[in-house]
């Protein structure tokens, strides 16, 4: 019997909540599009950026996806596949890496904007209380990244 349209969108859901819950570069990942759209509050931007925005995270997102799913798939090969398996994982990260380098020259560009820096020192300067909870989102994004979980590598 073939699985209803449905249960294709339950799959996928499942298969990022693993790679959420076992792969610390997808945890990294999520937060460090948390804290780019918590920034972005203190730009000016418009749909365009937004956009531009959404679409890097996203891609960035899918490809961990589909890098950690390749590092599963030939994971622990036989012998004399090992340097297959091998490359295809190096050349999987080298996709998330180069994708990444290039979300971050995109983001560099567009937050690079030393009038939004100060008026995030101001806003903060002026709520302390929200420095604090900006510095312990920190600490609670460190524990989530690097804290103790199975890993499924």
């Amino acid at each position: 019997m073939k699985p209803r349209f449905v249960d294709s969108f339950l799959y996928a859901a499942q298969g990022i909540r693993t790679a959420v819950r076992e792969e610390r570069n997808m945890r990294f990942h999520l937060c460090a599009a948390f804290y780019v759209y918590l920034f972005s509050l203190f730009y000016g931007f418009g749909k365009t950026e937004y956009i531009l925005i959404t679409l890097m995270v996203c891609g960035v997102l899918a490809l961990e996806l589909v890098n950690s799913s390749l590092e599963r798939t030939v994971e622990r090969p036989a012998p004399d596949r090992y340097m297959t398996a091998g490359v295809v994982k190096d050349m999987a990260a080298g996709a998330v890496l180069v994708f990444s380098i290039g979300c971050a020259v995109c983001g560099a560009v567009l937050f690079w904007d030393v009038a939004a820096f100060r008026r995030m020192f101001a806003f903060f300067a002026a709520r302390p209380l929200l420095a604090v909870l900006l510095a312990a989102s920190l600490a609670v994004a460190w524990q989530f990244i690097f804290g103790k979980r199975k890993e499924g590598k």
